[in-house]
């Protein structure tokens, strides 16, 4: 089987980001209408029109491709997710509008996101996108030391915890059919991942 690393797979070769593009588009679609467990590299290879071996030039499995082609979805994502807002009247507004965004495009992309992060899922996929909500919040924590903010709780724990919490909280939405709107969801979240903030800048 042709791996990855051949110089057909080169990121930067035109060709290769065509030929990735296609396969992300028919991931897309496909997870629109069934769940990601039921889709083979030949469903993906056919829809985006290519052979199943080039298919493999690029990854080694559809669980691969849903990690790629969601990147761009996910950093959009986490883009939207709140930094820490404590008592700050103005910032807790912007952090529920952030909420409020994150639930929308989780929305915009339901199926693909219910098929990754559902029970019937990829953990490898769910491990990868929770990684990378809690890499931007352990980040925003550490910033937030520089404006004086002392680490009561590791950040990593802080980090892990929150992300985990609401990616938990997405999951279950996704799993009713996103029954409640996006602004609903940030307004009722918005004060626990607070209170778990404060928590850590208070120790109490």
């Amino acid at each position: 089987m042709a791996t990855r690393d051949t110089p057909a797979a080169a990121p930067g070769d035109p060709r290769v980001r065509r030929t990735r593009s296609a396969l992300a588009r028919a991931l897309i679609e496909l997870a629109e209408e069934r769940d990601l467990a039921r889709i083979s590299v030949s469903d993906v290879a056919g829809s985006a029109g290519v052979s199943r071996s080039a298919f493999y030039d690029h990854y080694r499995d559809v669980q691969e491709l849903a990690e790629d082609a969601c990147t761009a979805m996910i950093d959009d994502l986490i883009d939207s997710l709140p930094g820490p807002a404590l008592d700050s009247a103005d910032l807790a507004r912007e952090a529920i509008e952030s909420l409020t965004a994150f639930f929308d495009r989780l929305a915009g992309h339901a199926g693909l996101y219910r098929a990754l992060l559902g029970p019937r899922g990829s953990a490898r996929v769910a491990g990868h996108i929770r990684g990378r909500v809690a890499a931007v919040i352990h980040d925003r924590l550490t910033h937030a030391d520089a404006d004086g903010w002392p680490e009561r709780v590791p950040h990593d724990v802080t980090a892990s915890f929150t992300a985990g919490a609401l990616i938990g909280v997405a999951v279950d939405w996704l799993e009713q059919g996103c029954s409640r709107p996006p602004a609903t969801m940030a307004a009722a979240i918005w004060p626990l991942v607070n209170a778990h903030y404060r928590v850590s800048a208070n120790g109490s």
